[in-house]
This record gives C-alpha cells, structure tokens and sequence, in this order.
C-alpha cells in the first residue's frame, strides 16, 4: 500500500513540475463543449454553434468591453480579431471544425491570463444563446 502511495505522489509532482498544460473544465453556457484546455497562455474551447454565428459573438464581445484598435481579419474558416480591452492586448482566434462546430481561443497580455480570458469566453457564450 506504501509503494502505491508513493507512486502517486511521485507521479503527481513529476506532472506538476513537467508543467503540463492544465485542462481546466468548466461550464460554458449556451452549447460550449464545457472543457477549456488553457495552453501556452490561450484558452480555448469548442462551441456548438456555426463559425459566423461565433465570429458575431466575439465581435458582440469586444465592441462590450469597449475595445480600442480593433484589428479583425476573418477568412472563409478562420478568423482573428486582436485589441486593446482594459489595457491589455487581446487576440480572439475563431476556427471552423464543421457546419455547427467551431473553436474560440484567447489570449488576454503577452504571456496570458487565465480568469480575464475565462470572463471573455463567459461574454462570448451569453452572446451565442442570445
């Protein structure tokens, strides 16, 4: 039992230490798929909806919060809109999976933050059941 114990906690810390990318699962209104994965300072998640009616959503979010040089570039499945929300430069990266399927990262600052990025996808999602 002793040996058992202590391989978890060895492979628990081996893991803390790697600095693997933590998934953090939570509960995105209005069809997300309820897991972000927050990565190389990007969260990212999958919402079930199609890829204009998200790129609509991020647009809605950031004209919200006040945005200032707003640059959006959209392609046919794929689209960035970079700004300036409170300070910080924000980059919203929406990609197209399939017709009501689409991924929404973002990075909020150089590095990334995680609870301003969370409330953005938060905005995002009450704009998506609207």
């Amino acid at each position: 039992m002793k040996r058992v114990s202590l391989l978890l906690i060895v492979i628990v810390a081996a893991s803390i230490l790697a600095g693997c990318a933590a998934a953090v699962v939570g509960g995105a209104v209005g069809g997300g798929s309820g897991a972000f994965l927050y990565i190389q300072g990007e969260l990212k998640t999958d919402y079930l909806y199609s890829f204009d009616k998200a790129w609509r959503a991020c647009e809605k979010t950031v004209a919200y919060m006040n945005a200032t040089d707003v640059f959006p570039e959209k392609e046919i499945s794929k689209g960035t809109i970079e700004a300036i929300i409170d300070g910080e430069k924000v980059r919203f990266v929406v990609e197209y999976k399939t017709k009501d399927l689409t991924t929404i990262s973002i990075r909020v600052g150089i590095i990334g933050n995680k609870s301003a990025s969370q409330r953005l996808h938060d905005k995002v999602a009450a704009y998506l059941v609207e």
